[in-house]
């Protein structure tokens, strides 16, 4: 780390404490040339995941779009906020953990799908509807025999 007094290349670190929750480290550091001492913050580099949309435009992940259409689909179910959260953020921790930086809106509804799935089957079935763009009775009855098939 350069001094911002000398600015020689070497200093060493003297204390280390979290803050922000841990969300940064908090570093005094000491310059091994001129003794001044001076503080630096250590923060995890984030790199965005990008949307790719079904019209192949793109925009950066918002957890709030997928937690708002997941809230609709449990909308009058027995489905609590936190459980909502708690998938919501198993998701964004797959999309942050690929290696991936862009990811198409379609495997996102896909994880979306599969989590409604195993907390209620009838906010599953409403967020497919939509998702999927269900064009007929019939196509809205053969997911319902898929998850019937699945039991």
């Amino acid at each position: 780390m350069k001094c911002p007094f000398c600015s020689f290349e070497e200093s060493k670190v003297i204390d280390s404490r979290p803050t922000d929750e841990g969300e940064r480290i908090r570093r005094r550091r000491e310059c091994i040339s001129c003794g001044k001492r001076f503080t630096t913050y250590e923060v995890i580099e984030s790199v965005p995941v990008i949307v790719v949309k079904k019209d192949k435009s793109r925009e950066v992940f918002d957890r709030n779009k997928l937690f708002n259409g997941m809230l609709k689909s449990c909308e009058k179910r027995p489905v609590s906020l936190e459980t909502l959260e708690t998938a919501v953020s198993d998701i964004e921790a797959v999309l942050q953990n690929s290696l991936d930086r862009e990811v198409t809106s379609d495997r996102i509804g896909e994880l979306a799908m599969e989590k409604l799935k195993n907390i209620d089957e009838v906010a599953y079935v409403r967020f497919a509807s939509v998702y999927r763009q269900f064009k007929d009775i019939n196509t809205f009855m053969d997911e319902l025999a898929k998850l019937l098939g699945d039991k």
